[in-house]
C-alpha cells in the first residue's frame, strides 16, 4: 500500500499513527498539494490528502475512510467491538478533525489571502469553535487503557498540530489536555516521531 501525505498534515498524521499501531507496512509518498501532483488528483480527484493506495490499486480517502479501512484490513481493531464504545471513539475523532477543520481555515486565511483581505472576524469565528471544543476536551479527556483506538490517534494528531501551528495560544489553562501528549507518547511511543512536523 501506498500513502500519499505530508508531514505538517494532522489528517495524514493520524493515519500513518494508526497504520503503524496496526503493524500495517505502507510505503509513505511526500506530496505538495499545492502542485497538484498528477498522482494524488488522480487517486484522490479533491486534491486532499491522505489519499491511500491499496495495493490492488483502489485509492481511499479522506482521513476516516482510511482509518475504518485500516481497521478491517489490520490484524487488530482500531475501534471497539462494544457499539457504545465505538460511537465514543468515532464522536471523538469526529471532534478532533473538526478542530483541525477549524485550525486550517486560519491558517489558508492568513496563507493564501492578500493581506489586506484577510478576515480577522472569519478568524475569530473559528478561534471560538477551537476554544470551545478545546475546553470540552479538557473537561472530558478519553482514557488511555490497554487498547488504543481511532479517537485517541485523532486527539493526538490535533494536539500535535497545535504544537506546530498555534503554540502557546491554546495551552492557557487546560492543564489536563496539555498532559495528555505525555501520557500518549507512553503507550505510543512512535508518537514524536509521526506528530505533525514541520
Amino acid at each position: 500500500m501506498k500513502l500519499l501525505f505530508s508531514p505538517t498534515s494532522p489528517y495524514s498524521s493520524k493515519v500513518r499513527m494508526a497504520a503503524r499501531h496496526l503493524g500495517i507496512a505502507i510505503e509513505e509518498v511526500r506530496v505538495n498539494t499545492a502542485e497538484n501532483p498528477p498522482e494524488l488528483v488522480e487517486t484522490n480527484p479533491l486534491g486532499k490528502i491522505p489519499a491511500l493506495i491499496t495495493d490492488d490499486g483502489d485509492a481511499i480517502y479522506d482521513s476516516r475512510a482510511i482509518m475504518h479501512y485500516l481497521h478491517r484490513v489490520g490484524g487488530k481493531a482500531l475501534y471497539p467491538k462494544k457499539d457504545k464504545k465505538r460511537t465514543e471513539a468515532e464522536v471523538l475523532e469526529a471532534l478532533a478533525d473538526g478542530i483541525n477543520d477549524c485550525l486550517l481555515a486560519i491558517v489558508y486565511e492568513k496563507r493564501f489571502r492578500p493581506p489586506e483581505l484577510v478576515s480577522q472576524a472569519a478568524m475569530d469565528r473559528q478561534w471560538e469553535k477551537v476554544n470551545r471544543s478545546l475546553d470540552y476536551l479538557d473537561a472530558h479527556l478519553p482514557k488511555i487503557g490497554k487498547k488504543l483506538h481511532g479517537g485517541h490517534f485523532a486527539l493526538a494528531s490535533l494536539l500535535g498540530y497545535l504544537m506546530l501551528r498555534f503554540p502557546g495560544e491554546w495551552e492557557g489553562g487546560r492543564t489536563a489536555l496539555t498532559e495528555w501528549p505525555a501520557r500518549f507518547a507512553k503507550q505510543f511511543e512512535a508518537y514524536p516521531a509521526l506528530r505533525p512536523k514541520a
